[in-house]
């Protein structure tokens, strides 16, 4: 919602943009490396990694593919980012929801690299919305539900799963990681590089090692 609002409110250059969202995805790469498929393959296996990946990317491309060819090239830049953080984000609250019961908390390098990744995704989101025609308030309306939904998602998971074994917690991280790294490869990775040139490449080296280093960090 910040990173809408700030995308929809601040008349941020296309270029710095484009660098803001190759830093996203730096972050993002590091989380779905680190955070998501390494624990679901701790947590669940390498057959329920594979089908998680497998699932989650596959649903981001068929829902990317609609949205295309509902909303046309215009607007579907943005649709597909704001498709990219519900599917990553619903999986991964539900599990940040169920690890909750075990009464550790959330750490906060954990919230840093989420916000590091999810500001970016907002920002330009919203921008490449606009750009499609779409009113400030539809979109806010938009990220909105995609806030309330994960939110419902972490209250799912807290009363569902936290008790259960590791395996549904692996299979949805690895569900939420085969969506997001689907989304960059189709959205982020070419929008930041079309608008923002090379310098995109350092940018996303400097997010991903920062995420990295931020979940490195003992609790």
């Amino acid at each position: 919602m910040l990173g809408a609002a700030l995308g929809l409110s601040l008349p941020i250059p296309r270029r710095i943009v484009a660098l803001i969202m190759g830093f996203g995805a730096g972050a993002l790469v590091s989380a779905l490396a680190f955070d998501l498929t390494a624990e679901a393959f701790e947590e669940g296996g390498a057959a329920l990694t594979a089908i998680g990946l497998a699932a989650g990317g596959l649903t981001f491309f068929i829902g990317d593919v609609l949205i295309e060819s509902g909303a046309g090239k215009a607007g579907a830049a943005g649709l597909a980012i704001a498709l990219g953080a519900l599917l990553d984000g619903l999986p991964e609250s539900f599990v940040l929801g169920a690890s909750l019961l075990s009464g550790a908390g959330v750490s906060v390098s954990f919230l840093v690299a989420v916000l590091l990744s999810n500001l970016p995704e907002g920002l330009a989101g919203a921008r490449d919305l606009r750009a499609g025609g779409h009113s400030p308030r539809w979109i806010l309306g938009l990220w909105a539900g995609v806030a309330i939904a994960s939110g419902v998602a972490a209250a799912i998971g807290f009363a569902l799963i936290g008790s259960m074994a590791g395996e549904p917690q692996g299979l949805a991280k690895a569900f939420a990681a085969g969506a997001i790294l689907t989304m960059l490869a189709d959205t982020m990775f070419p929008e930041a590089y079309e608008t923002g040139g090379k310098g995109v490449g350092l940018a996303t080296l400097l997010g991903f090692a920062l995420a990295f280093f931020l979940s490195a960090i003992p609790e």
